[in-house]
């Protein structure tokens, strides 16, 4: 068993029929998703029209009524600040929303499931799968 995290490009290619979702999950996964991704979602929501809406809807709805969300608690924020810290280190500045995921992956001691490694390499104590 695995605990994954995630991220919301892989929510967005199985949404889009992009990827086997046996293939990246087992069964035995334990699964969830950050704050931070559920706002991601209903931007995508909001931003959608027409039938495209409709079906996203019902596919943002699934997944926030199906997944666990992982809330943005001190927890979090202490790794947030440490990643925050790490990466000013590093001079290179990565999105605020991968870096909330990456802090919520390490509170959680989780794997973030992700189409965009780029985003969080070189994060210490961030390990990730790409799924595609």
């Amino acid at each position: 068993m695995s605990l994954l995290l995630l991220d919301t490009t892989f929510l967005i290619d199985a949404e889009r029929g992009g990827l086997n979702l046996d293939e990246a999950i087992d069964d035995e996964d334990d699964v969830a998703i950050a704050a931070v991704t559920v706002a991601e979602l209903l931007v995508g929501l909001g931003l959608a029209s027409g039938k495209r809406r409709n079906a996203r809807q019902g596919y943002v709805e699934e997944i926030l009524e199906s997944l666990p969300i992982i809330a943005y608690d001190r927890n979090v924020a202490v790794e947030h600040a440490e990643l925050l810290v790490a990466v000013r280190g590093q001079g290179r500045p990565r999105g605020a929303h991968d870096l909330l995921i990456a802090a919520t992956a390490r509170a959680t001691n989780r794997t973030i499931v992700t189409a965009d490694q780029q985003a969080f390499t070189n994060l210490p104590g961030v390990a990730t799968i790409s799924h595609r």
